[in-house]
């Protein structure tokens, strides 16, 4: 009799049919210590629904159908009438739809909602990044628009909505919408002020007609989109409905779809205003001043959703070496495979612990937190996204083979992950806000520096780290040119002083160790040997 070719051995079962928010330690106890108290059980039973929806087979099949079948474009109807609307996949709307009710758009509105927002965020993202966006957008909006009172009254309720209404149509009809962005341009990228969309003024008072470009959209199917526009007075920002009061559709012409590197389920597109009729909020000329609240928010987004993906990437990882034995031993347990996953376990406790912590300084909103997320979002978007990407490539190593294939999940995990880094303002942008922080405002510094020392005397590297960061920043000449280095820095120590105060003793010495005493290597898998990594990996192992 033949012996059967096709028995499976030797492979990890399927990581799914689990909590990803009681299966992920470090983002428990990170929502635990910047709760109140007396929300803490009402908030970790909400976050363990959402972590069983994440968790759950049928959340990850609309992930990969929403990515393998991406959106397409309808720019006219068989008559030849134009449309302008994006079609998208079922499992799409499935996903945006749980995340709108799951309140990924409602922090603004709740007791330790930007807490208790992140922690979902973060969570969500390990399903499908892409719906992440409109979502990320819709909730960063409420910032922008409160610089309208009356536009605040009229919208924020429906941004806020744990209601997904897809349906084009008048946002005052709806019980929840979607709020997209426009802000770059062909001619100028990063450099907003470039832009040549005009803006000219109506009899209406506050309303506006305008005629350009936008070079990157996303989410075009949104309900409105917050753009900036040159008005008579200067670059201004505007709020431009898809869908008229009266029904009408505005003047809204999609031009093409990006073809992107990752983000595939997610349509982002080049849209032209010709004769779009507008509405203005804030003052003229103050178009950068108001949208930057909604330009700090997505910019966190940035590193809750980048922690969100080497969550992810490392519990894959580690899921599949606790199950795979290889010479005899399983992996988990062979040195240098336990060394490379310690590693990327830390890198990715200390993204979400210093994610958490600036959600956190949203919610609390008082002036000494506002001046530390002033220096803090740009450090931290900066180094934590940057991050992301060589941690996916080393956890889809750690599968071999298998991490190549799309049907493991990595390689849409590897595709995501420079995202985060390049959109809302690359690391360039991101080291020179930095420099601008540290430059013109003083308590955004004095902020960092109070918060870092709360963990001075615990552990000798990060002292010698902060003494060695104060010498740098005491002599800023020729500061452009080392604004990388200053930002990564900033966001290092910050990370540290967390880690330090708050996590497991040996997470705190295996970071110190290799991120601030110069003990490990370039890449990962270079930690001492004499760590306690056993019990790194094993606080980072996802219990299915």
């Amino acid at each position: 009799m033949t012996g059967s070719t096709h028995t499976v051995t030797n492979q990890p079962p399927p990581l799914a049919g689990y909590d990803v928010f009681a299966a992920d330690r470090a983002l428990t106890d990170a929502v635990g210590r910047h709760l109140a108290p007396e929300l803490a059980e009402e908030v970790r039973a909400e976050l363990s629904g959402l972590g069983r929806s994440c968790g759950s087979a049928q959340a990850q099949e609309w992930g990969a159908q929403a990515n393998e079948r991406p959106p397409v474009l309808r720019t006219h109807d068989r008559y030849g009438n134009r449309l302008d609307e994006v079609d998208f996949h079922p499992a799409w709307h499935r996903l945006l739809g749980k995340g709108v009710a799951a309140g990924l758009t409602a922090a603004w509105s709740r007791p330790g909602g930007h807490v208790r927002r992140a922690a979902a965020f973060l969570m969500w993202t390990q399903v499908e990044a892409g719906n992440g966006c409109p979502l990320s957008m819709t909730h960063a909006a409420v910032p922008a628009l409160r610089a309208d009172p009356d536009l605040a009254a009229a919208w924020e309720p429906r941004l806020t909505s744990t209601v997904y209404d897809r349906e084009l149509r008048p946002a005052h009809l709806k019980a929840g919408a979607l709020v997209g962005m426009g802000m770059t341009e062909k001619q100028g990228g990063s450099d907003v002020r470039a832009n040549t969309t005009a803006a000219r003024p109506l009899a209406e008072a506050g309303t506006y007609e305008l005629t350009g470009h936008k070079w990157f959209c996303s989410a075009p199917m949104s309900d409105a989109f917050l753009v900036l526009a040159q008005a008579p007075a200067g670059l201004t920002c505007f709020l431009v409905p898809r869908v008229l009061a009266d029904g009408s559709r505005n003047v809204f012409r999609i031009q093409r779809l990006k073809d992107k590197l990752g983000n595939r389920s997610n349509a982002s597109a080049e849209v032209e205003f010709a004769g779009t009729w507008a509405r203005r909020v804030g003052a003229e000329g103050d178009g950068v001043r108001v949208i930057i609240g909604m330009v700090a928010a997505t910019r966190l987004d940035c590193v809750l959703g980048s922690a969100g993906l080497m969550r992810q990437a490392v519990a894959q990882a580690v899921h599949h070496a606790t199950h795979r034995a290889v010479f005899g031993a399983k992996l988990v347990d062979q040195p240098l495979m336990r060394n490379v996953l310690a590693d990327l376990a830390i890198e990715s406790e200390a993204a979400t612990a210093l994610g958490l912590r600036l959600a956190a300084a949203y919610d609390d909103g008082s002036e000494s937190e506002r001046a530390l997320l002033r220096l803090a979002v740009p450090a931290a978007k900066y180094w934590v996204t940057k991050r992301c990407a060589p941690v996916a490539v080393e956890a889809a190593e750690c599968l071999g083979g298998n991490g190549y294939v799309e049907e493991s999940g990595l390689p849409r995990l590897v595709r995501e992950s420079p995202l985060n880094s390049i959109w809302e303002g690359a690391g360039n942008v991101q080291a020179l806000d930095v420099l601008r922080a540290l430059q013109r405002e003083p308590a955004a510094l004095d902020a960092y520096l109070r918060e870092v020392g709360r963990a001075r005397g615990a552990d000798h590297r990060l002292d010698a780290a902060i003494r060695d960061l104060l010498t740098e920043l005491a002599d800023l000449s020729h500061a452009e040119a080392r604004a990388r280095r200053l930002t990564e820095r900033l966001a290092l120590v910050l990370q540290g002083s967390l880690l330090v105060r708050y996590a497991p003793p040996e997470v705190a010495d295996a970071f110190c160790a290799a991120r601030l005493g110069g003990d490990g290597g370039a890449a990962f898998g270079t930690l001492p040997a004499t760590l306690d990594l056993a019990s790194v990996v094993e606080r980072a192992r996802p219990v299915a």
